[in-house]
């Protein structure tokens, strides 16, 4: 296994953006084929109440991973400025305290979000016909908190080293398996949500084990006894960057839970068709991670070499990238998003929740280049060590989110919580561009004037 890192401050941006989003895709076009896997199985061979029961899980397990993945995307940007500025010591000893410190809030989340279960469904006006299949899916899900931290933060630290594709191999490894164990313990099996919930850690457990064999074969990663000597400084500089990325993302998972009440009370069908579209919701926003994952590593390697003029050019190349594929997807789910989302229903209400999820599914593709925005200037913020103003912009997605959740069906029927989510968008986004315009303007005027180099 060859090394992959790749040092982010030379070459053109555009080429470099571009070899380091696209195996990412793939990765999420991976990750989201077996999501679908999961509720394809879910919604042909077990129904519209176990579809149903997914679906009002859906929030609670994302606030979860969100405060995971948020902890690991934060961490890295430490990581990705030490190896931007040359400094293979630094690397080591962060990549160190990370995992120590995502060891630490593993143990802490299991406990609280297995007391959390029962309350925050009843919390949710789950009904009664899908409680029990929730509960269960979630209590599985978070008995594996310590694999999915281990993944998140093991593939982070690979992103930060300009590898993407080491996390690209992994999630293939991953999709084979869960796939293979969705089909074996619901089919044959008859787990039913249970299988499907074991599947999806059972494959994490795996492409945490091939990251980790990936990290061991790179060179400035050969740990030594030293680099896990405890670190205050270091510590606190993680926490202060992870925290708040965690922080947002469970902000913004509390404006989902909002709209899933909202949701809960339209009855078992709309919960359906709502559930459907959601399960896309990832691959609408997959090119999206993925330029920002790209965008966030660009940004904290030449942070760290001192480029900010490179920075700059990096967002711009990144910005009609995201622009022109947010137009293209959107375009497809248009067409196309009807037929996928006949995968994942049946039944004799087949119809009604395919009209339900459609309409939504429609909302979201035609404002999806506002997600993309939102994503890419969120990412860039990160990469320059900014991850108190991507909270704020959580924070505004929460008003924007539960405000028109609350008032739009009151207005316009249902249907208007569908548009409760493209606000948040756009309430978010509006923050992050003036964010991201104002923190380059004061980086600039503080850094000394840069050495010319080449593109």
């Amino acid at each position: 296994m060859s090394e992959r890192i790749q040092d982010m401050t030379q070459g053109k941006p555009l080429g470099l953006l571009m070899r380091f989003a696209l195996p990412l895709m793939v990765g999420n076009i991976c990750q989201q084929l077996y999501t679908m896997v999961d509720t394809a199985v879910v919604g042909q061979f077990v129904g519209v109440d176990a579809l149903a029961a997914l679906g009002a899980a859906d929030w609670f397990n994302w606030l979860v991973l969100g405060i995971i993945s948020g902890f690991a995307q934060g961490f890295c940007i430490l990581i990705a400025q030490r190896f931007g500025a040359g400094d293979p010591l630094g690397v080591r000893k962060t990549a160190a305290m990370s995992a120590l410190l995502g060891g630490a809030a593993a143990v802490v989340l299991v406990v609280a979000a297995q007391l959390s279960v029962s309350p925050v469904l009843r919390l949710l006006r789950t009904p009664a016909d899908v409680v029990a299949g929730s509960a269960l899916y979630l209590r599985i899900c978070f008995g594996g908190i310590p694999v999915i931290m281990a993944y998140n933060i093991l593939s982070s630290i690979l992103r930060a080293l300009g590898d993407s594709k080491t996390p690209l191999y992994a999630m293939l490894v991953a999709a084979g398996i869960n796939i293979a164990l969705d089909l074996l313990f619901v089919l044959a099996f008859h787990w039913d949500i249970a299988g499907v919930a074991a599947a999806t850690i059972i494959a994490q457990a795996f492409s945490s084990v091939y990251c980790l064999l990936a990290l061991r074969k790179v060179r400035i990663m050969k740990m030594t006894r030293e680099d896990w000597r405890l670190d205050e400084g270091v510590l606190h500089r993680l926490t202060r960057l992870g925290a708040p990325m965690a922080l947002q993302n469970a902000i913004i998972a509390v404006g989902g839970m909002a709209v899933q009440y909202v949701v809960n009370g339209f009855g078992l069908l709309f919960v359906a068709g709502f559930t459907a579209t959601n399960k896309l919701y990832g691959i609408l926003e997959m090119a999206a991670i993925s330029y920002g994952y790209a965008v966030a590593t660009f940004a904290g390697q030449n942070l760290g070499a001192g480029r900010l003029s490179r920075i700059k050019k990096g967002v711009h190349t990144a910005l009609w990238l995201a622009l022109a594929t947010a137009v293209a997807v959107g375009a497809l789910m248009l067409i196309f998003g009807r037929y996928i989302l006949m995968l994942f229903i049946s039944g004799d209400s087949a119809a009604q929740v395919l009209q339900i999820a459609y309409s939504y599914l429609a909302v979201m593709s035609i404002f999806l280049p506002v997600l993309y925005l939102l994503h890419l200037y969120r990412s860039a913020l990160q990469g320059l060590g900014d991850t108190v103003m991507p909270m704020v912009s959580g924070i505004a997605e929460l008003v924007m989110r539960v405000g028109c959740a609350l008032l739009l069906p009151l207005w316009v029927g249902s249907t208007g919580i569908f548009y409760a989510e493209v606000a948040a968008w756009g309430g978010a986004m509006i923050v992050l561009i003036l964010s991201y315009v104002v923190r380059m303007r004061r980086l600039t005027a503080a850094a000394p004037k840069e050495e010319p180099h080449a593109a």
